[in-house]
């Protein structure tokens, strides 16, 4: 596999650059290309669903998406050590009924020495929220 810059160890700046790239990749909604950040058996644990692999990934943000209309998502660094990032981060999304949600939670990253996550961590509480208002767009 190529490099995936920026590598670890992380700086301020490149672990920025890491959650911007990981921001703009989960916005577009493409679940190829949001799997192709992570190793081919990365580890995830998102709410209560414990995934291993690219093809769990990739079918995993199939359903989200299929649920999660209209999502959008802001990460911002919280730190960052080594081989090592923790993010905070809020989406919004509305339901097929039409209700509005926010999403908030924290995320732990470890990446490989390529700079690909090979573990994904993630703490995820959800709030139903009137289309008014929304931040998140």
């Amino acid at each position: 596999m190529n490099p995936r810059p920026p590598l670890p160890p992380f700086t301020e700046v490149t672990a920025r650059r890491k959650v911007q790239a990981a921001e703009d990749a989960w916005n577009s909604r493409d679940p190829e290309r949001v799997s192709l950040a992570y190793t081919e058996d990365t580890e995830w644990r998102n709410r209560t669903e414990f995934l291993r692999g690219r093809a769990e990934v990739v079918e995993f943000l199939r359903r989200k998406w299929a649920k999660e209309l209209d999502y959008r998502l802001k990460k911002t660094l919280w730190a960052f050590t080594g081989n090592r990032i923790a993010v905070r981060f809020e989406y919004e999304y509305r339901d097929h009924s039409g209700q509005w949600w926010r999403a908030h939670g924290n995320e732990n990253w470890e990446f490989d020495e390529l700079g690909y996550m090979r573990a994904r961590f993630a703490s995820i509480n959800d709030q139903p929220i009137a289309e008014s208002e929304r931040r998140v767009f």
